[in-house]
């Protein structure tokens, strides 16, 4: 299974790395680490590339990560989905009709336990599972939500994204260059 053709979501830490990903044959990414004042910009280069970018609302610099954070960024921004680990973040991105992608950190049992009954909460469009270098708990998530999949965090090589996917996750979220290259020559 992948994720409107594409087994991996490149995601940008720089304007460098979003200019790669527009400049590409990828429709979808991730948009990390940058500065609530570079947003319109940024967006405005999106959607003139007629890509689709989900961005992390918790890695937003000055804007603190809350329900009304979200809000502007539903409403000014209107990105094409936001991930977050915090649950107001989701529930505000589902009211806005905003795609809504819940980060989870699966860290150890009582963190997997509670990350479902916040996943039984909010039920997200999307989880991002981190890290997704573990296909096992890949299959489980999915089994036990019924929600698509990203996997996310320590996949360096080809064959751990397509572990992921054999498994169940829908795509795969990474900044890796080598993962990037690799995928979009397919």
């Amino acid at each position: 299974m992948s994720f409107h053709g594409q087994k991996i979501l490149p995601a940008a830490k720089q304007m460098k790395q979003l200019d790669k990903i527009l400049e590409s044959t990828y429709q979808y990414g991730v948009l990390l680490d940058t500065h609530v004042a570079r947003l319109g910009h940024m967006y405005r280069l999106i959607r003139e590339a007629e890509k689709r970018m989900f961005l992390h609302a918790d890695l937003v610099q000055g804007l603190k990560n809350d329900e009304y954070a979200a809000e502007y960024l539903c409403q000014e921004i209107r990105p094409d989905g936001l991930i977050s680990t915090r649950s107001s973040v989701i529930l505000k991105a589902k009211q806005k009709g905003i795609v809504a992608i819940q980060r989870v950190f699966l860290l150890d049992t009582l963190a997997l336990e509670k990350n479902y009954a916040l996943l039984e909460k909010t039920q997200p469009d999307y989880i991002e599972v981190l890290p997704g270098a573990m296909p096992h708990m890949i299959e489980e998530v999915q089994k036990r939500t019924g929600i698509p999949i990203f996997a996310g965090g320590l996949i360096r090589m080809p064959s751990q994204v397509e572990e992921a996917i054999a498994a169940g996750a829908t795509a795969v979220t990474t900044s890796s260059k080598e993962l990037f290259k690799h995928y979009l020559s397919q």
